[in-house]
């Protein structure tokens, strides 16, 4: 082979529609693929966003429920010393109820009577309220019945006395109030 005939076998022959379509095709193919990326990109990044929403509420009701949780825990904590204090200001109630006259208007029992007023005042500021039961018909969420005696003059269910006051925190009822009831 001549070097002639080498040429014409190693030259493509022209063709009639060669003006450059392969190159537009070979760029098509490079936006076409950037565009899928960048579908692709932002399918991915609106997927990561939801997911980064999510996560945040999540967060946002989980240090609420603790929140709310952590508040409980304080009430039931001051509950229990609050419901330990109960007796001693049952007792200083049954001493003033048992104190002799003679002996009051004594400096001491003035001192008394005023820790008495003191702790009835701090457990105010709690939020410790009696359950009242003076003319009051009997409801077991708050009353406790300790007798039932027939009473003319009263109708059945109604409360004739109180053995032990009760008191709630709250809407709570720390210790239900002991009472005697008409039947």
């Amino acid at each position: 082979m001549n070097d002639a005939e080498e040429k014409a076998v190693e030259a493509p022959a022209p063709s009639g529609d060669s003006s450059g379509a392969p190159e537009a095709e070979s760029m098509a193919d490079p936006v076409a693929a950037l565009q899928q990326d960048l579908e692709t990109a932002r399918a991915q990044a609106a997927e990561y966003l939801d997911q980064w929403r999510r996560t945040a509420a999540e967060f946002s009701n989980f240090k609420k429920r603790l929140e709310k949780e952590q508040a409980e825990q304080s009430r039931l904590a001051a509950a229990n010393i609050i419901r330990k204090l109960l007796p001693v200001l049952d007792d200083f109630e049954r001493a003033f109820q048992t104190l002799p006259p003679n002996l009051m208007g004594l400096t001491w029992i003035d001192g008394i009577a005023l820790i008495h007023r003191k702790l009835q005042f701090i457990l105010e500021q709690e939020g410790v309220k009696p359950i009242e039961t003076q003319g009051k018909t009997f409801d077991p969420l708050y009353h406790e019945a300790v007798t039932h005696e027939a009473v003319e003059g009263m109708s059945e269910g109604q409360i004739i006395g109180e053995v032990q006051k009760g008191y709630m925190l709250g809407d709570r009822v720390l210790r239900p109030a002991l009472v005697r009831v008409a039947k």
